[in-house]
């Protein structure tokens, strides 16, 4: 059985980001969102699954302000949010440790400091020694790790993910859930990540968001109770393959 008796990761009552009743209607007259309601706290990993197309990228492009709500309220932070895409978007003509300075040299911060935050952070996301390569001789999984420590340069304390492993096969895939984790756990933020994978969003989330056709409202929100960290050998526990297939009742009854 499942082990939820420590690693509980304890939470701040103010949330970093709020969702309050926010539609999206894009110039097309495509409708995106409809009263979409929901908070984070630091300290939450909260993940979001739903059919194609029911508007959960949506919801990232709007928490980070690629795109601005037709309706309802977004409170956040956007000074430092954390973005990781589904593909990695690294530079080809940059270096691993050149990508990963990026944002920081965007922000101005000095060579110096950059550099020595660029080695941590690759260091963290396990690619040192990989400094000095391009993009184009690292692995899709050794890319996503440089795309997720460019992210971690500033620190950010809300953390937003776009399907950022749904290309992977599923053994890197099922690394890159551990690291992010633990990545997590250092770090405190508050955390958004979108999948089409119901046991990757049960695997790495504190909740679970189920969304609803386009336009996309939450149908259910759902604790997960297993506490961190969370070892690979989880996703045989029978407590977690029930709660996998709740989560995928409420998706297809959202359908």
């Amino acid at each position: 059985m499942a082990d939820s008796s420590q690693g509980r990761i304890d939470l701040t009552d103010k949330p970093a980001l709020t969702f309050d009743g926010v539609d999206m209607v894009f110039p097309d007259g495509t409708h995106a969102l409809a009263e979409v309601s929901f908070d984070i706290r630091p300290g939450e990993f909260v993940t979001v699954v739903g059919p194609s197309g029911c508007g959960k990228s949506t919801l990232l492009r709007i928490a980070s302000g690629l795109e601005t709500e037709s309706g309802g309220a977004v409170q956040v932070d956007r000074s430092n949010i954390g973005f990781v895409f589904q593909d990695a978007t690294l530079l080809d003509w940059r270096t691993v440790q050149d990508n990963v300075e990026l944002f920081a040299e965007l922000h101005d911060v000095p060579k110096d400091e950059r550099a020595d935050r660029a080695l941590r952070a690759i260091e963290t996301v396990g690619l040192a020694g990989f400094e000095g390569h391009y993009p184009q001789a690292l692995s899709g999984g050794m890319r996503m790790r440089a795309s997720i420590a460019r992210s971690l340069m500033m620190e950010p304390p809300v953390f937003l993910f776009d399907e950022p492993f749904g290309a992977l096969d599923e053994i890197t895939r099922e690394k890159l859930q551990t690291e992010l984790i633990r990545l997590f756990m250092d770090n405190g933020f508050a955390g958004l990540f979108i999948t089409h994978s119901i046991t990757e969003a049960v695997y790495l989330s504190t909740r679970v968001l189920v969304m609803s056709s386009r336009p996309g409202r939450i149908t259910a929100d759902i604790e997960v109770p297993f506490d961190y960290p969370r070892s690979p050998e989880l996703r045989f526990d029978p407590a977690f393959a029930e709660l996998s297939g709740r989560v995928s009742r409420e998706l297809r009854d959202a359908h």
